[in-house]
């Protein structure tokens, strides 16, 4: 019998169905509902951050803490993540991509309940012990998410599909300080502060939140795909050993003082608006936003820490946009070219900043949020690139490496205290400029002629 005109040649069909595509892996597997269910992970995780970059400001007022003695939020923080990220990778080579998943759930649902007898406790040490469990729980997802993204469809999509993913991240930091702001700072009918009383309510709503989505992973195919090690050609010996590989040692630098910057910037974000913007003109004071000021010194109108920890979000929006444009770019271009001219240029806003330039430099802090947000994932979809197995422990390290995030912000809130919060900004300009050399120092490094090229996904 005669084919139709016009008709593919027998299996033409099948195999163009079955090409590899963004989230279509090479064996020829769909999972697009995999990787729906693993990026609200990065929704989960991107809220509770924003909590915690908010909620500085309330420990210095109802502790009475200098910016430094604050920062000790962030060191818990970060340090969950360096004392679980090694732990997780190791458990995530063992239990697989779903195991590990639901272990790290179990972790943060733990950590939210316990701020409901934090609360009770009223110390400190009982609201950093909490910082630091759902952090340890979040580990466990960020070291499997992550790496879980890269080989969810076609190997030459993996950067995309991280800053994909990670969009969500964004999108759950935007709606973090919102809920900080409402949870931390609210008052009573006369004006006084409610955070201390109602601080549990927001993580323990978190907890519920982990409970239903754990249940919802223990019955899901997530599927433990394994990707080719591009480096095996290494003599025996040495193609065991990741530290072997300079792009991913230089991964893990980069991904220490990328943190260190980022955290930084947020955690002192509401110190920054509430102290050093330019004269706000009397008239903004009005309609659903007059709560957001107040008369401050020598009667000039102000920034409450409310009005700051609602204008975050703002910031976070800027963070989310960078992380969609980002996305497109670099579907357009080499993943480590991006990364150097956006590290290269997050230098300059901090120098604009440290200047004092009005709104401009008011306009500087934005600018950074908006270029920091494709670094976390970009950084790490070059550290693990042609790793293979291996990625999953490399994956550990590289999350290890975000206790920087937990060692530099004090000494950013140490240079605040002492020469003011725009003078800080020294410390996160440093970190970018180191950020911006490992991009462009990337395919020396990695000895790699094929630099990762994202192109640009046809119709999905």
């Amino acid at each position: 019998m005669k084919p139709p005109p016009h008709s593919a040649p027998a299996g033409e069909t099948s195999s163009r169905a079955d090409r590899p595509r963004l989230f279509r892996t090479l064996d020829g597997q769909n999972v697009a509902v995999t990787f729906a269910l693993v990026s609200s992970l990065f929704l989960l995780w991107g809220f509770c951050n924003g909590m915690i970059d908010v909620m500085d400001k309330h420990f210095q007022k109802e502790l009475h803490l200098t910016l430094a003695q604050s920062a000790w939020v962030q060191f818990a923080h970060y340090l969950g993540y360096f004392l679980m990220a090694l732990p997780a990778g190791w458990l995530a080579t063992r239990l697989g991509y779903k195991g590990g998943i639901i272990a790290g759930l179990l972790m943060v649902a733990a950590g939210g309940l316990w701020f409901i007898p934090a609360t009770h406790i009223a110390q400190f040490w009982a609201f950093l012990l909490g910082v630091c469990l759902i952090a340890a729980g979040l580990t466990f997802l960020e070291t499997i998410a992550n790496p879980y993204t890269t080989v969810l469809g076609a190997p030459q999509y993996a950067a995309t599909r991280i800053n994909l993913a990670q969009s969500c991240n964004g999108i759950g930091w935007i709606f973090g300080p919102i809920a900080g702001g409402l949870f931390f700072y609210g008052k009573d009918g006369g004006g006084g502060s409610t955070g201390s009383q109602t601080l549990w309510i927001p993580y323990a709503g978190v907890a519920v939140v982990v409970l239903l989505l754990l249940i919802v992973f223990a019955f899901a195919k997530v599927p433990d795909i394994q990707t080719p090690d591009v480096y095996r050609g290494d003599d025996e010996g040495a193609s065991l050993s990741i530290w072997r590989h300079p792009h991913f040692v230089g991964a893990v630098i980069a991904q220490f003082f990328y943190v260190a910057a980022q955290a930084g910037i947020f955690s002192f974000f509401i110190n920054y608006m509430t102290t050093e913007t330019p004269p706000i003109p009397a008239s903004w004071q009005t309609g659903p936003l007059a709560a957001w000021f107040e008369s401050g010194a020598a009667g000039r109108l102000a920034l409450t820490d409310q009005g700051a920890a609602y204008l975050a979000s703002v910031g976070f929006i800027c963070f989310l946009a960078g992380r969609f444009s980002g996305s497109l770019l670099l579907g357009l271009f080499p993943a480590h070219r991006v990364l150097g001219l956006y590290g290269l240029l997050n230098t300059a806003a901090c120098l604009v900043v440290m200047l004092k330039l009005g709104w401009f430099s008011v306009a500087g802090v934005f600018l950074s949020y908006f270029l920091m947000s494709i670094m976390f994932p970009t950084i790490f979809a070059l550290g693990i690139h042609g790793l293979g197995v291996r990625a999953k422990k490399a994956s550990g390290f590289i999350v290890m490496a975000i206790m920087g995030g937990a060692v530099l912000p004090k000494l950013m809130g140490a240079l605040g205290d002492r020469h003011g919060v725009s003078f800080s900004f020294l410390m996160p300009l440093v970190c970018f400029a180191i950020v911006a050399a490992y991009g462009f120092c990337w395919r020396k490094l990695s000895h790699d002629d094929h630099a990762p090229v994202v192109a640009a996904a046809p119709g999905h």
